[in-house]
């Protein structure tokens, strides 16, 4: 543990509850606000992920003079479920999430000073540049943490795996899980954490906090969330809906990720109208943010440089 920065408790200063969405869904946030503040950080997490995962970074922001904000999205984390078990993420379309985040930006924008910045990772990196393209929010400056513009490299393209979802969600309940997450349920494989970061302890926060708070336990994906998500990724993937973000954008990737594609990443960088693409090779995984100290520290210093410079 740093002696620094426990990641196992929530800061005093900072506040938990819940925001409600337009049709009365609960919406479990973090807010930590700073007296002068120079902005606000709104941190949107992947897919399975919950908020006290990336309580150290939010401190780093929080010493930088920013005031943060992050939150569960819809059916993960502390926002409830909408599946038919505890374990399983579904959704029935990624617009639901998208309307999520437009109406919570809104209202957030109305209580928060100074220029408002989006960072989002994985999935929640996806969200945030859909979101940007399609003018549901309006953020000064873009950091995407490994984002989810595509899944892993594979034998088959995206458009035959679209297909593929498509046809297991016609062939039995779109709610199902699309893979198996363990023998026992909401237990995590014992090979995940290799897939996440080279950081033992801070993964072993991770579990800590899914024995501490079991509601925010989440296991696989349904087949609907699959075939929404290629749904999703194909349409971002458009030069002329990447076209759309003007916003100066940061992109945080490697080209080892086992679980999203760095290839996907690279060719939104291209087609961004104002992207910094990095690539931080086998010195990361999947939770760059999460990673061990000296890539942690120099992705949250490329971070703080940008904003200054997309800021100035």
């Amino acid at each position: 543990m740093s002696a620094a920065f426990d990641r196992r408790v929530i800061p005093a200063e900072a506040i938990e509850s819940h925001w409600l969405a337009p049709n009365g869904q609960a919406i479990r946030r973090i807010d930590w606000p700073h007296p002068n503040p120079r902005g606000a950080i709104l941190f949107m997490g992947g897919r399975g992920d919950f908020y006290e995962k990336y309580l150290e970074a939010l401190a780093h922001w929080h010493q930088q003079g920013w005031a943060g904000t992050a939150f569960d999205w819809r059916g993960q984390g502390g926002s409830g479920r909408l599946g038919k078990d505890p374990f399983t993420g579904h959704i029935d379309d990624y617009a639901t999430w998208v309307g999520d985040l437009r109406a919570f930006w809104r209202d957030w924008s109305a209580t928060v000073s100074g220029p408002r910045i989006a960072i989002g990772h994985s999935m929640g990196g996806h969200l945030a540049l859909r979101a940007t393209a399609e003018a549901a929010i309006d953020p000064a400056a873009l950091v995407l943490c490994a984002p989810m513009l595509g899944l892993r490299d594979g034998n088959m393209p995206d458009w035959l795996m679209h297909t593929v979802a498509r046809l297991m969600c016609r062939l039995g309940d779109p709610a199902r899980p699309a893979w198996k997450w363990s023998e026992k349920p909401g237990q995590p494989p014992d090979s995940r954490g290799d897939l996440l970061t080279h950081d033992p302890e801070r993964y072993a926060d991770e579990l800590w906090w899914r024995a501490a708070r079991p509601e925010v336990v989440m296991g696989p994906g349904s087949w609907r969330w699959v075939e929404r998500a290629y749904a999703s990724m194909r349409w971002l993937a458009r030069p002329d809906v990447l076209a759309q973000v003007r916003q100066p954008v940061l992109l945080l990737a490697t080209d080892q990720d086992a679980l999203v594609s760095f290839k996907a990443s690279a060719r939104a960088a291209e087609w961004l109208p104002q992207c910094e693409l990095v690539n931080f090779g086998p010195r990361a995984r999947h939770e760059i943010l999460r990673e061990a100290d000296p890539v942690r520290m120099e992705a949250l210093a490329r971070i703080d440089t940008f904003l200054a410079k997309a800021l100035a």
